[in-house]
């Protein structure tokens, strides 16, 4: 008999799921709406349930019974019952509280049945300052504090569900195109619909806010301005740089029917305030001194947004979490590749933007024909005697970049390259001195975050027609460029083993396209950067990628596993 209950459960509520169980894939999937992967070697997965993944489950409308179901339905042994109870109990804790709107315009009320949970707010030091209790089963607290009450009730353990109404803002409509400026037809794809719907709801109180998930290469920007559409009020989108402001008005002016005058820039070089305004997240946390205030915050406050777009909610800049809890009337969509925030503050996330309302695994888009098939492949490079030499001797910091800098991946380099003479090839990596000589000796443009954004544009659009075929890049590439027909990506060097890092990387060369894509990572041997390597797989991983780990030889390839 075929052994299908891939699940083994312990009792201290970690989860352990045999990758080589015919079930696994499905289990994997079901997971994934509500446990949060820990581990990912070859043999087991381990996963743990924590409470923001089950608060995310409870407010994507999963019961407690449901989730208790699916792992009894792939458990290989009885569920533990503290398990069982675990669940019902840490879920239960989602929307024992809410916020509704008050008799004033600018107050709002949180109501809470419980008794020992009313006593236990109003010791607590921080919201005792924020809440006013009102009647027996209320408190009162002022508008402007509604995101840092939410943030304090999260930090204790009792997310609230803010039913409180949101803005409509000022009107703006427009709608979305049947066919884009290339002359191809334009329509939502069914999980775009889905993240839209999922997201808009019914427009009644708890919906209008919250993240949706979606690998690189997906559409997420095509979410966010059916979002925008949807909603048809004056909407801020916020993003990482200069490249990624003008990708949104480029996709702005092809796929909707919004005047090139309806749309402003708002970034280092232009201060464009229109109905559709795109801004940098580094001109909005930009002050004069560490003391100074944040000049920028102000277009936050002075217009009647109805919607702000947060892309790449994973890099939110802690400042930027300071407005956002001032100003939660507003909708507000969260997107991103990856939940993961190497900061921590994942539930500042869920507290302020909102929690999940959609996600999407890269296989299943993978399998449909989405995103490109991708193969990942980890390659272990040799240290010469010297620099091991240089290595053993060296604190932590310096060891991260002798083993980033080792020169042997040269020649690994070199090797790629000639095996992929007809494909897009882009070099990825942290330090600007070894991109510079890499740059020099294969005569291949380098983008760094030195590069004028003119510069890079060109460089970009040269990349994309053929032109070029290597260019080399900073840590720059890491966030929402596009470039569709990019197929190979090599990483040299990371930043401490990011899994949001990793997901971004990976997220260049999935675009849809033809042919499959490459991601090779280059990985110095019997250094820290395979502890790093170990922990940025870990989110490939989970997204049901497999790597291949290999071993490079001055003349063969060796395989390690």
């Amino acid at each position: 008999m075929v052994n299908s209950r891939p699940l083994i459960a312990q009792s201290d509520q970690s989860l352990l799921l045999d990758a080589h169980d015919p079930g696994f894939e499905d289990a994997r999937a079901a997971l994934s709406a509500f446990a949060t992967l820990e581990k990912s070697p070859e043999h087991f997965h381990t996963y743990r349930l924590d409470a923001l993944s089950l608060w995310n489950a409870a407010s994507a409308g999963l019961t407690p019974d449901a989730v208790v179901e699916t792992l009894r339905r792939f458990s290989r042994y009885e569920l533990p019952e503290s398990m069982s109870q675990s669940v019902r109990a840490v879920m239960s804790r989602f929307g024992r509280l809410t916020i509704r709107c008050g008799e004033s315009d600018d107050q709002l009320i949180l109501e809470c049945a419980d008794p020992y949970v009313r006593a236990e707010l109003r010791g607590n030091r921080k919201l005792a300052a924020l809440l006013t209790p009102e009647a027996e089963t209320t408190f009162s607290l002022q508008l402007t504090e509604r995101g840092t009450v939410k943030r304090e009730l999260i930090k204790i353990g009792w997310p609230a569900m803010d039913l409180a109404p949101l803005v409509d803002g000022d009107p703006f409509a427009f709608s979305l195109k049947s066919s884009c400026g290339k002359g191809h037809d334009f329509a939502l794809r069914p999980y775009q619909q889905d993240a839209l719907a999922a997201f808009i709801g019914k427009k009644l109180p708890g919906t209008g806010y919250g993240v949706v998930v979606m690998p690189c290469g997906a559409g997420k920007t095509v979410v966010g301005m059916a979002v925008a559409q949807a909603i048809g009020a004056k909407t801020l989108i916020i993003t990482t740089n200069v490249a990624a402001v003008h990708q949104w008005m480029d996709e702005l002016l092809d796929k909707t029917d919004i005047q090139s005058e309806d749309i402003g820039e708002y970034t280092g070089s232009a201060k464009q305030i229109r109905p559709i305004t795109v801004a940098t997240y580094q001109v909005l946390t930009w002050r004069p001194d560490k003391n100074a205030e944040f000049p920028h915050f102000s277009i936050f406050r002075q217009e009647r947004w109805g919607l702000i777009i947060y892309d790449e909610v994973h890099l939110l800049p802690a400042p930027v979490f300071r407005v956002v809890a001032e100003i939660q009337a507003i909708r507000r969509l969260g997107l991103t590749a990856t939940l993961v925030r190497e900061d921590g503050l994942q539930e500042d996330v869920f507290s302020l933007i909102g929690p999940k309302r959609y996600d999407v695994p890269w296989k299943e888009l993978e399998a449909k024909g989405f995103i490109a098939e991708a193969f990942c492949r980890e390659i272990r490079v040799p240290v010469s005697d010297h620099d091991r030499m240089r290595y053993v001797s060296a604190g932590l910091r310096e060891r991260h970049r002798i083993a980033a800098e080792n020169i042997v991946k040269t020649r690994v380099i070199h090797e790629l390259l000639d095996n992929h003479r007809e494909d897009l090839v882009m070099i990825i990596g942290q330090f600007i001195q070894q991109l510079t000589r890499l740059s020099k000796e294969l005569n291949a443009p380098l983008i760094t975050g030195a590069t004028p954004n003119s510069e890079r544009e060109r460089i970009y659009d040269a990349f994309r027609k053929g032109e070029v075929k290597v260019i080399v890049v900073s840590k720059v590439a890491n966030f929402a460029i596009d470039l569709p027909d990019a197929s190979v990506a090599i990483q040299i060097s990371g930043t401490f083993g990011s899994r949001q890092e990793e997901a971004q990387r990976l997220g260049r060369v999935l675009r849809p396209k033809e042919k499959n894509s490459y991601f090779y990572s280059l990985v110095s041997r019997y250094t820290v950067e395979e502890e790093y390597a170990d922990n940025r797989r870990r989110f490939l991983t989970e997204q049901g990628y497999r790597y291949t780990i290999e071993a490079w030889e001055t003349d063969e390839w060796a395989m390690l596993n």
